[in-house]
């Protein structure tokens, strides 16, 4: 049986794991670590201040999920971007859930969710319009926790687990650096979060279904100024 100091170490390398991943995701979506380039442990861990125990198992939890890529003898590898395709399906199941979710949120929400979840639009409200991909990876993280939290407060697991699975703020923010997307979101979540408050499901299932279809329709112009670009390159 382990003892106390054991469980305890073993506790604090969760956190730091933790922390590690948390980390890397946001030099994921701030684009800081680009699309297709390579990482390694060592050079993260230098980077860091930590040692490679941690990055590895933010490294092996994310390769879980899709996120990186494991190269033999060479590290890892960040995927390239998402396909049009891609973002088209995530998008149509993100209309079949989440909406879901917001309308069972405003109907089981308890009041300290409903804090937590105002707590959360202030700390975005902080990094709104933030310099440079620090602030906005950050803000994805937390725009990332405040669709989870409305997931959670819904008590509905299945649906929590389905939406974490997608990982779809982490490859929204790969698309784009644009703080003009922080701070339509943030109207749009004050929306959300206002009809959930007010005990209101029609009111709540819409918001995020309209927050949902304007936040596809801002990256889906991204998906077309490529194409037209490509086009253009060929005409040329």
């Amino acid at each position: 049986m382990d003892d106390e100091a054991t469980i305890a170490r073993r506790r604090s390398r969760g956190r730091l794991a933790d922390e590690v991943y948390d980390t890397l995701l946001g030099q994921l979506m701030s684009l800081r670590i680009e699309p297709g380039s390579r990482v390694t442990i060592d050079v993260l861990a230098r980077e860091l201040g930590v040692s490679q125990t941690p990055i590895r198992d933010a490294l092996n939890r994310m390769e879980a999920e899709g996120l990186v890529v494991r190269v033999p003898h060479a590290g890892y590898r960040i995927p390239p971007q998402i396909t049009r395709q891609r973002f088209e399906d995530m998008l149509e199941l993100r209309l079949l859930l989440e909406p879901a979710a917001a309308r069972r949120s405003a109907e089981r929400a308890s009041s300290a969710q409903v804090a937590g979840l105002r707590r959360m639009l202030e700390e975005m409200a902080e990094l709104e319009g933030g310099d440079g991909p620090v602030a906005y990876g950050a803000f994805g993280l937390r725009d990332a926790a405040f669709h989870d939290l409305v997931a959670q407060s819904a008590e509905n697991e299945v649906i929590r687990e389905a939406l974490a699975r997608l990982h779809t703020h982490v490859h929204l923010f790969r698309l784009v650096h644009d703080t003009q997307v922080t701070h339509l979101a943030m109207a749009e979540h004050e929306d959300v979060l206002t009809a959930i408050a007010a005990r209101d499901p029609d009111a709540a299932a819409y918001a995020m279904r309209r927050h949902i279809l304007r936040s596809g329709d801002r990256f889906r112009r991204l998906f077309d100024e490529a194409k037209d670009a490509d086009g253009m390159t060929v005409k040329a």
